[in-house]
């Protein structure tokens, strides 16, 4: 029977020769999930041998992370925001620096709120669960997605407010919101081919990339924004980092106002926040 700690070296050096940026991290969050324990109890864990069973899983575990499959499919989810959230290859791995327009959409009050492209819902589920007051609807046009984002909803006690919708963009969403927020498309055709095979050969395409210049989702929701945010409601969206300043021209030529570029934690260009005019209802 093989040792914790023994197997975690051998996992560590076979990541490294694969590639994997990260390896010791990644070695470690998978034998943690491996053993069903906290990542924190991991060292207490090292001295013991693994039963058979747990090491049959942290193999597989191993194999799929050299063949680079991301660590939050292996596991099944990862934390947003301090809560566990489903991931499949239908969504987007949720992302540390997504957390930044979750930040910036708590700042203000909302009531009612509009998710477009939600995904695995980490946004969606996030804020309801931050305001227990607010209802939210969000929408994919992936089914499956939007299956993800139901048992989400679900797992963090928020469906019942959650109202999901598939939807290409404004398509099929009646009604005004005080806040609409978005982690759209945004990566151009041309520069998915130089993405990490993590995201490039694993997560959904069509969640990644427009198929065009990157910008074709910023371009739909200026579009449909005047029917559905309400006077004084804000308006957030991710952004590439290089795109800050054209997604700024695009919401103020739709007449948006305050259109402005936020960094996430590295400094990297993250969220464009711009507001309808006219005075928010009250």
């Amino acid at each position: 029977m093989t040792v914790a700690a023994a197997a975690l070296a051998d996992a560590v050096r076979r990541l490294r020769a694969a590639g994997i940026d990260t390896p010791g991290t990644d070695a470690r969050v998978l034998l943690a999930g491996a053993l069903g324990i906290p990542r924190g109890r991991l060292t207490l864990a090292l001295a013991e041998p693994l039963a058979p069973a747990a090491e049959t899983r942290f193999a597989a575990m191993i194999a799929a992370r050299e063949a680079r499959r991301p660590v939050a499919q292996i596991l099944g989810g990862r934390l947003f925001w301090d809560r566990w959230f489903n991931v499949t290859p239908d969504v987007l791995d949720p992302r540390p620096e997504t957390e930044t327009l979750v930040a910036l959409a708590l700042e203000a009050p909302f009531a009612r709120f509009l998710d477009l492209g939600t995904g695995s819902g980490a946004i969606a589920v996030t804020l309801l669960a931050e305001r227990p007051l607010a209802s939210g609807t969000a929408t994919d046009i992936s089914q499956a997605a939007l299956d993800v984002a139901a048992r989400n909803a679900d797992a963090h006690g928020v469906g019942a407010r959650l109202r999901l919708l598939r939807s290409d963009w404004f398509a099929g969403v009646a009604g005004r919101f005080d806040l609409i927020v978005s982690n759209p498309p945004y990566i151009a055709a041309a520069e998915m081919p130089g993405l990490a095979p993590e995201v490039r050969d694993f997560e959904p395409y069509r969640a990644l990339s427009d198929g065009g210049d990157g910008l074709s989702a910023y371009r739909a929701i200026a579009a449909g924004i005047g029917a559905h945010l309400a006077p004084g409601g804000r308006l957030l969206v991710e952004i590439g980092e290089s795109q800050g300043a054209a997604v700024r021209r695009i919401f103020s030529a739709a007449g948006l106002d305050a259109a402005a570029i936020h960094a996430d934690l590295d400094g990297r260009d993250r969220v464009v926040a711009a507001r309808m005019p006219g005075r928010v209802a009250t």
